[in-house]
């Protein structure tokens, strides 16, 4: 069997089934094949915690997360949006 290169990098960092498919957009089972075809166990949620720098007594996610917006960009989208829907609409015709 063929080993995505991607897939086979995430395995040896110890990255979860979950966690790399979710990151790569491709199925659990696709990478479970991979972890098969490379001889390496399931990841270990324990030895990642225990790898960590300065442990934290939980494993830190995998999963993506969102950036937030400061207070002054959430008070400028607020205002952007209201001056959208304050704006008089356009009859179809003259739209076009």
């Amino acid at each position: 069997m063929k080993v995505r290169a991607d897939i086979a990098g995430l395995i040896r960092e110890g990255h979860t089934n979950a966690s790399i498919a979710h990151r790569l957009g491709c199925d659990p089972a696709t990478v479970a094949r991979a972890r098969q075809a490379l001889h390496l166990p399931p990841a270990d949620r324990l030895g990642r915690l225990l790898a960590e720098a300065a442990p934290t007594g939980r494993v830190l996610s995998d999963k993506p997360t969102r950036v937030q917006t400061s207070p002054a960009q959430a008070a400028a989208n607020r205002q952007a949006l209201l001056a959208a829907l304050m704006e008089p609409r356009k009859p179809m015709a003259e739209a076009a």
